[in-house]
């Protein structure tokens, strides 16, 4: 599914100063496209993330996702057609404990309603076995290891289906020979036609993707072209001050 952002603009405001998160922003991710995005701390990564999947909303810009205008949206809209549509894989995991492993994974199914309830159970199963669980059903978050919790947290991701994943830093918290799992993971549901993006700090794994956008303080410094393995650089944007 394609994505559009348009002069998107994010100020974070108290009641003392302002921060101007996002400054800007122009960017169009195609359908199938796995993009990466990289930057220092507190450069809007995260926030940019936020925007895209309607967690957060823009001060000012749209953001369409397919023909859906996602600055448009309500909240209680937005929450119901983000659990149909967007796979979000959190940084810091957000499984609830009290859940086992497979009741985590089944929530968002139960959430939009989707599937029958024995199905859910099945699903949940094969995402499991997808990334390397099999056997945990029954455990709880506290039991795992912080990357079998990162693991599930993909799985998750996964159970409606989604035809967006947005993943924040998906393999911090794994061994390199699990990253490499996951990230082969994405590269699959890419060529499927999914749209994956991912914040990481492993410059290694963001010149894998399609391609790897760079923020600078709030702003889009650079887009380069990685397909085919080819580090082309197609945009440039110059810092405006």
């Amino acid at each position: 599914m394609q994505i559009e952002i348009k002069n998107v603009i994010k100020i974070y405001q108290n009641d003392e100063n302002s921060c101007i998160a996002l400054k800007d922003i122009n960017l169009s991710i195609k359908s199938g496209d796995f993009v990466s995005i990289v930057g220092k701390s507190g450069s809007g990564k995260s926030s940019l993330l936020n925007i895209i999947t309607g967690i957060d909303t823009p001060t000012e810009g749209e953001i369409w996702i397919g023909n859906e205008g996602i600055h448009l949206m309500k909240t209680r809209k937005i929450s119901r057609w983000r659990g149909e549509n967007i796979g979000v894989v959190f940084q810091f995991f957000q499984l609830l404990p009290a859940l086992t492993v497979l009741e985590n994974i089944m929530l968002p199914m139960e959430f939009c309603r989707k599937y029958h309830p024995k199905e859910r159970r099945n699903k949940s199963q094969e995402l499991l076995n997808l990334v390397g669980l099999a056997g945990f059903e029954d455990k709880l978050p506290n039991q795992l290891s912080g990357g079998q919790q990162q693991r599930v947290a993909i799985a998750r991701a996964l159970a409606n289906d989604p035809v967006v994943i947005v993943a924040d830093e998906p393999t911090g918290s794994l061994d390199s020979k699990t990253a490499e799992v996951i990230f082969a993971l994405f590269e699959d549901l890419a060529a499927k036609g999914k749209t994956v993006i991912m914040v990481t700090h492993d410059e290694e794994l963001a010149n894998r993707a399609n391609r790897k956008i760079t923020i600078v303080d709030g702003e889009i410094t650079q887009v380069v072209d990685l397909s085919g393995g080819l580090m082309n650089e197609i945009t440039v944007y110059e810092n405006i001050t």
